[in-house]
């Protein structure tokens, strides 16, 4: 157990804060070992992230060790757009899952990466898991980075929490836009009645998020519009669950309200689920302190869809 005393000056201050400033750990990787009893204060456990600290307080932390990830190497092509010693970013293509879950045991991200990598790669949380810093869901195509080592996985891991990890996406939503960029500042957390499901959740419940996105409408194309999208937080499914919040549901997603006009009916083979690309990424390399920034460009079928709302809005 790693002990440390808290400072007059440091009187007050919430247990997760603490354990950030105080060791190499991030602040959500902090919060996840305080949940799962492996903080005390004055020899009791805490559970509780708020927990306020006296002066003079020893605080303790176990780290558990890392566990060996059982999952199988694949050698599944990977379509990686940079790679160093720290850090791959990968191009994640349309359909492929990151992580293993029940239904998709392997072909996943995981899988291609613990066969390209081998054992470079982080294990932070206990777990020998390949880097995943960030996810975006089966049905989104586009850019993730992959750290290689701890210690990028702690820096860009606490870039992603003070959201200075830039993400930009690309989407097709239903409807039209009054004004041309807008921000939705609107808590996420799963959704009260369908558990597969995210919400919009506004009733002040402590399972919900704070979630921010912020679009620039790109083009009008009579009733679909085109979006970048930036993220300022990280939520699961955050930009489907806030475009259908606005009533604007992305082209293609069934899950949240997408999938019944005539033109995703009638363009269905170019439509396997949402219409949603992460395009490009901006971080601070862990290792030259220099902010470095990727893009992608739109996966064929997302052009196709383009091309054709832009015939049929010339056409109107």
């Amino acid at each position: 157990m790693e002990e440390y005393i808290v400072d007059v000056t440091e009187e007050g201050c919430r247990l997760d804060a603490f354990l950030a400033a105080h060791t190499d750990l991030s602040r959500s990787a902090a919060v996840r070992l305080i949940e799962d009893g492996c903080a005390t204060v004055d020899g009791r456990t805490q559970t509780g992230k708020k927990t306020p600290l006296p002066s003079g307080a020893v605080v303790g932390v176990t780290r558990p060790e890392v566990q060996p990830y059982e999952v199988a190497a694949q050698n599944i092509p990977l379509d990686i757009i940079y790679e160093d010693a720290d850090l791959l970013v990968i191009n994640k293509p349309k359909g492929m899952v990151v992580h293993p879950a029940a239904g998709n045991e392997d072909g996943t991200l995981v899988n291609a990466l613990l066969y390209h990598c081998g054992d470079s790669l982080s294990g932070i949380g206990g777990v020998a898991r390949p880097g995943i810093v960030h996810r975006i869901d089966k049905d989104t195509s586009g850019l993730l980075v992959v750290a290689k080592t701890d210690a990028s996985h702690r820096a860009l891991a606490a870039q992603l929490e003070d959201h200075s990890l830039y993400r930009e996406y690309r989407a097709l939503v239903q409807g039209g836009f009054k004004t041309d960029t807008g921000t939705v500042d609107a808590p996420i957390g799963r959704h009260p009645v369908d558990r597969k499901k995210m919400a919009v959740i506004r009733d002040g419940a402590h399972t919900a998020k704070e979630a921010v996105t912020h679009y620039t409408v790109l083009a009008r194309y009579g009733s679909v519009s085109e979006l970048s999208l930036r993220l300022e937080t990280g939520r699961t499914h955050q930009i489907r669950v806030h475009m259908a919040s606005l009533g604007h549901p992305l082209l293609g997603d069934t899950v949240y309200g997408g999938g019944k006009t005539p033109f995703e009916k009638k363009h269905a083979a170019l439509l396997s689920g949402q219409a949603l690309h992460a395009e490009r990424i901006s971080f601070i390399h862990p290792s030259s302190g220099e902010r470095v920034s990727f893009s992608s460009p739109l996966p064929k079928e997302f052009e196709a869809l383009r091309a054709i709302l832009e015939k049929n809005a010339l056409s109107d």
